[in-house]
């Protein structure tokens, strides 16, 4: 199907940086070059200015969660007389409903990504216990009754696919990785990298992406605490960096806070590392995981949520059980110990996670639904 006109309604894109923002950047692109067309509508925001295709709507700030925008469940016109093969939402909320609506009135087919498990955020909005169990019971109810309405569900993890299965969401379910770049995301020296930052001769440990509580990055410090002669390297930002910066203080650990790095940096940062650290247990895929991989670089992580398919034990890397820190601490330990060979196999699984790849899956997940008989919701 490639040349179809596709529209994607997602409530989070430039300048927010997160995987979901480059995830549809890159497929974009990606259908671009195969001569399809993918229009975006997404929340306006300061600091991006729209190219051909993207179509902004007007937004406010989401003040529980720094760097999301709200923007009214709105169709822009030129969307809504266009012409259009798919509807593809990114998100179940506000625009996604928007793009809900547009593929039902039109008779359109309607494709649904599933990129955050939203219920695992309710603790931003309150702190009683009993209200965010409420919030999470009624925010799994709703993405199930707005999944359900899909004629294909893409999720990026087979994990992924059988937690909405076992939630009851009744759709088509189809595994299609976010995939990587792996043109920009590969091995580069990065040792201009490292005497930038003072770090030449360093045995490095790191994580770049949000600094969210979910993400459980106090892991990665006190992990760090009690291996010799490692120094722990942050990239990224976000609302969880200064609990994360207070427990370096009081742990007395070697760590770097770098905020965000600019796109360019990230293939330095990566292959200036000796092991990735992932602690997130509500990761869906855990993008940041695979370009690290791509890169050459060992992850160790939760064997929690898609972890447990992104990482293989053994070959890119190690997992721990969740809340084990003495288990997180010895697969550090072992991809230090095993770095060669364990880079050697993540750079043989490049091809398989590439977004290349992704779009090819992608294009067979269009091609079903256009096939299929479009129905009214």
């Amino acid at each position: 199907m490639d040349g179809a006109s596709v529209v994607a309604f997602t409530d989070t894109y430039l300048p927010t940086v997160n995987g979901v923002t480059y995830t549809i950047k890159t497929w974009r692109e990606r259908w671009e070059r195969r001569g399809g067309r993918m229009d975006v509508v997404y929340p306006e925001a300061t600091g991006h200015e729209p190219e051909s295709g993207e179509y902004p709507v007007r937004s406010v700030a989401f003040p529980f969660y720094d760097g999301f925008r709200v923007a009214a469940p709105r169709v822009p016109r030129r969307v809504r007389r266009g012409d259009v093969d798919v509807v593809h939402s990114h998100t179940p909320f506000s625009l996604g409903l928007a793009g809900l609506r547009l593929a039902s009135r039109r008779e359109l087919p309607f494709v649904a990504s599933y990129h955050t498990p939203t219920a695992e955020y309710a603790d931003y909005l309150t702190s009683n216990a009993r209200v965010e169990r409420g919030i999470e019971s009624m925010s799994t109810r709703y993405e199930r009754w707005f999944l359900s309405h899909a004629d294909a569900v893409v999720v990026p993890s087979a994990e992924t696919r059988d937690r909405l299965a076992a939630l009851g969401v009744e759709a088509d379910l189809r595994v299609v990785q976010n995939g990587v770049d792996i043109d920009r995301f590969a091995p580069v020296d990065a040792t201009a990298f490292r005497e930038r930052h003072g770090l030449d001769g360093e045995t490095l440990v790191g994580y770049t992406g949000r600094h969210g509580f979910e993400k459980r990055l106090t892991d990665i410090v006190r992990a760090a605490d009690g291996l010799d002669d490692v120094t722990v390297v942050f990239g990224g930002d976000g609302p969880a960096r200064e609990s994360v910066e207070r427990l370096v203080k009081e742990r007395g650990v070697d760590a770097r806070f770098f905020g965000f790095l600019p796109r360019e940096e990230l293939p330095a940062f990566y292959s200036a590392l000796d092991a990735f650290a992932f602690p997130s247990p509500v990761e869906t895929q855990g993008l940041v995981a695979l370009e690290a991989i791509a890169c050459g670089t060992p992850v160790v992580g939760v064997r929690e949520g898609a972890l447990r398919d992104t990482i293989d034990d053994g070959v890119t890397g190690y997992h721990y059980e969740p809340g084990d820190i003495d288990g997180f601490r010895d697969g550090i330990r072992r991809a230090l110990d095993e770095y060669d060979s364990l880079r050697e196999n993540c750079l043989a699984r490049r091809e398989p996670i590439s977004v290349e790849r992704a779009v090819d899956d992608l294009t067979a997940v269009y091609d079903r639904v256009r096939q299929a008989t479009p129905r009214r919701v």
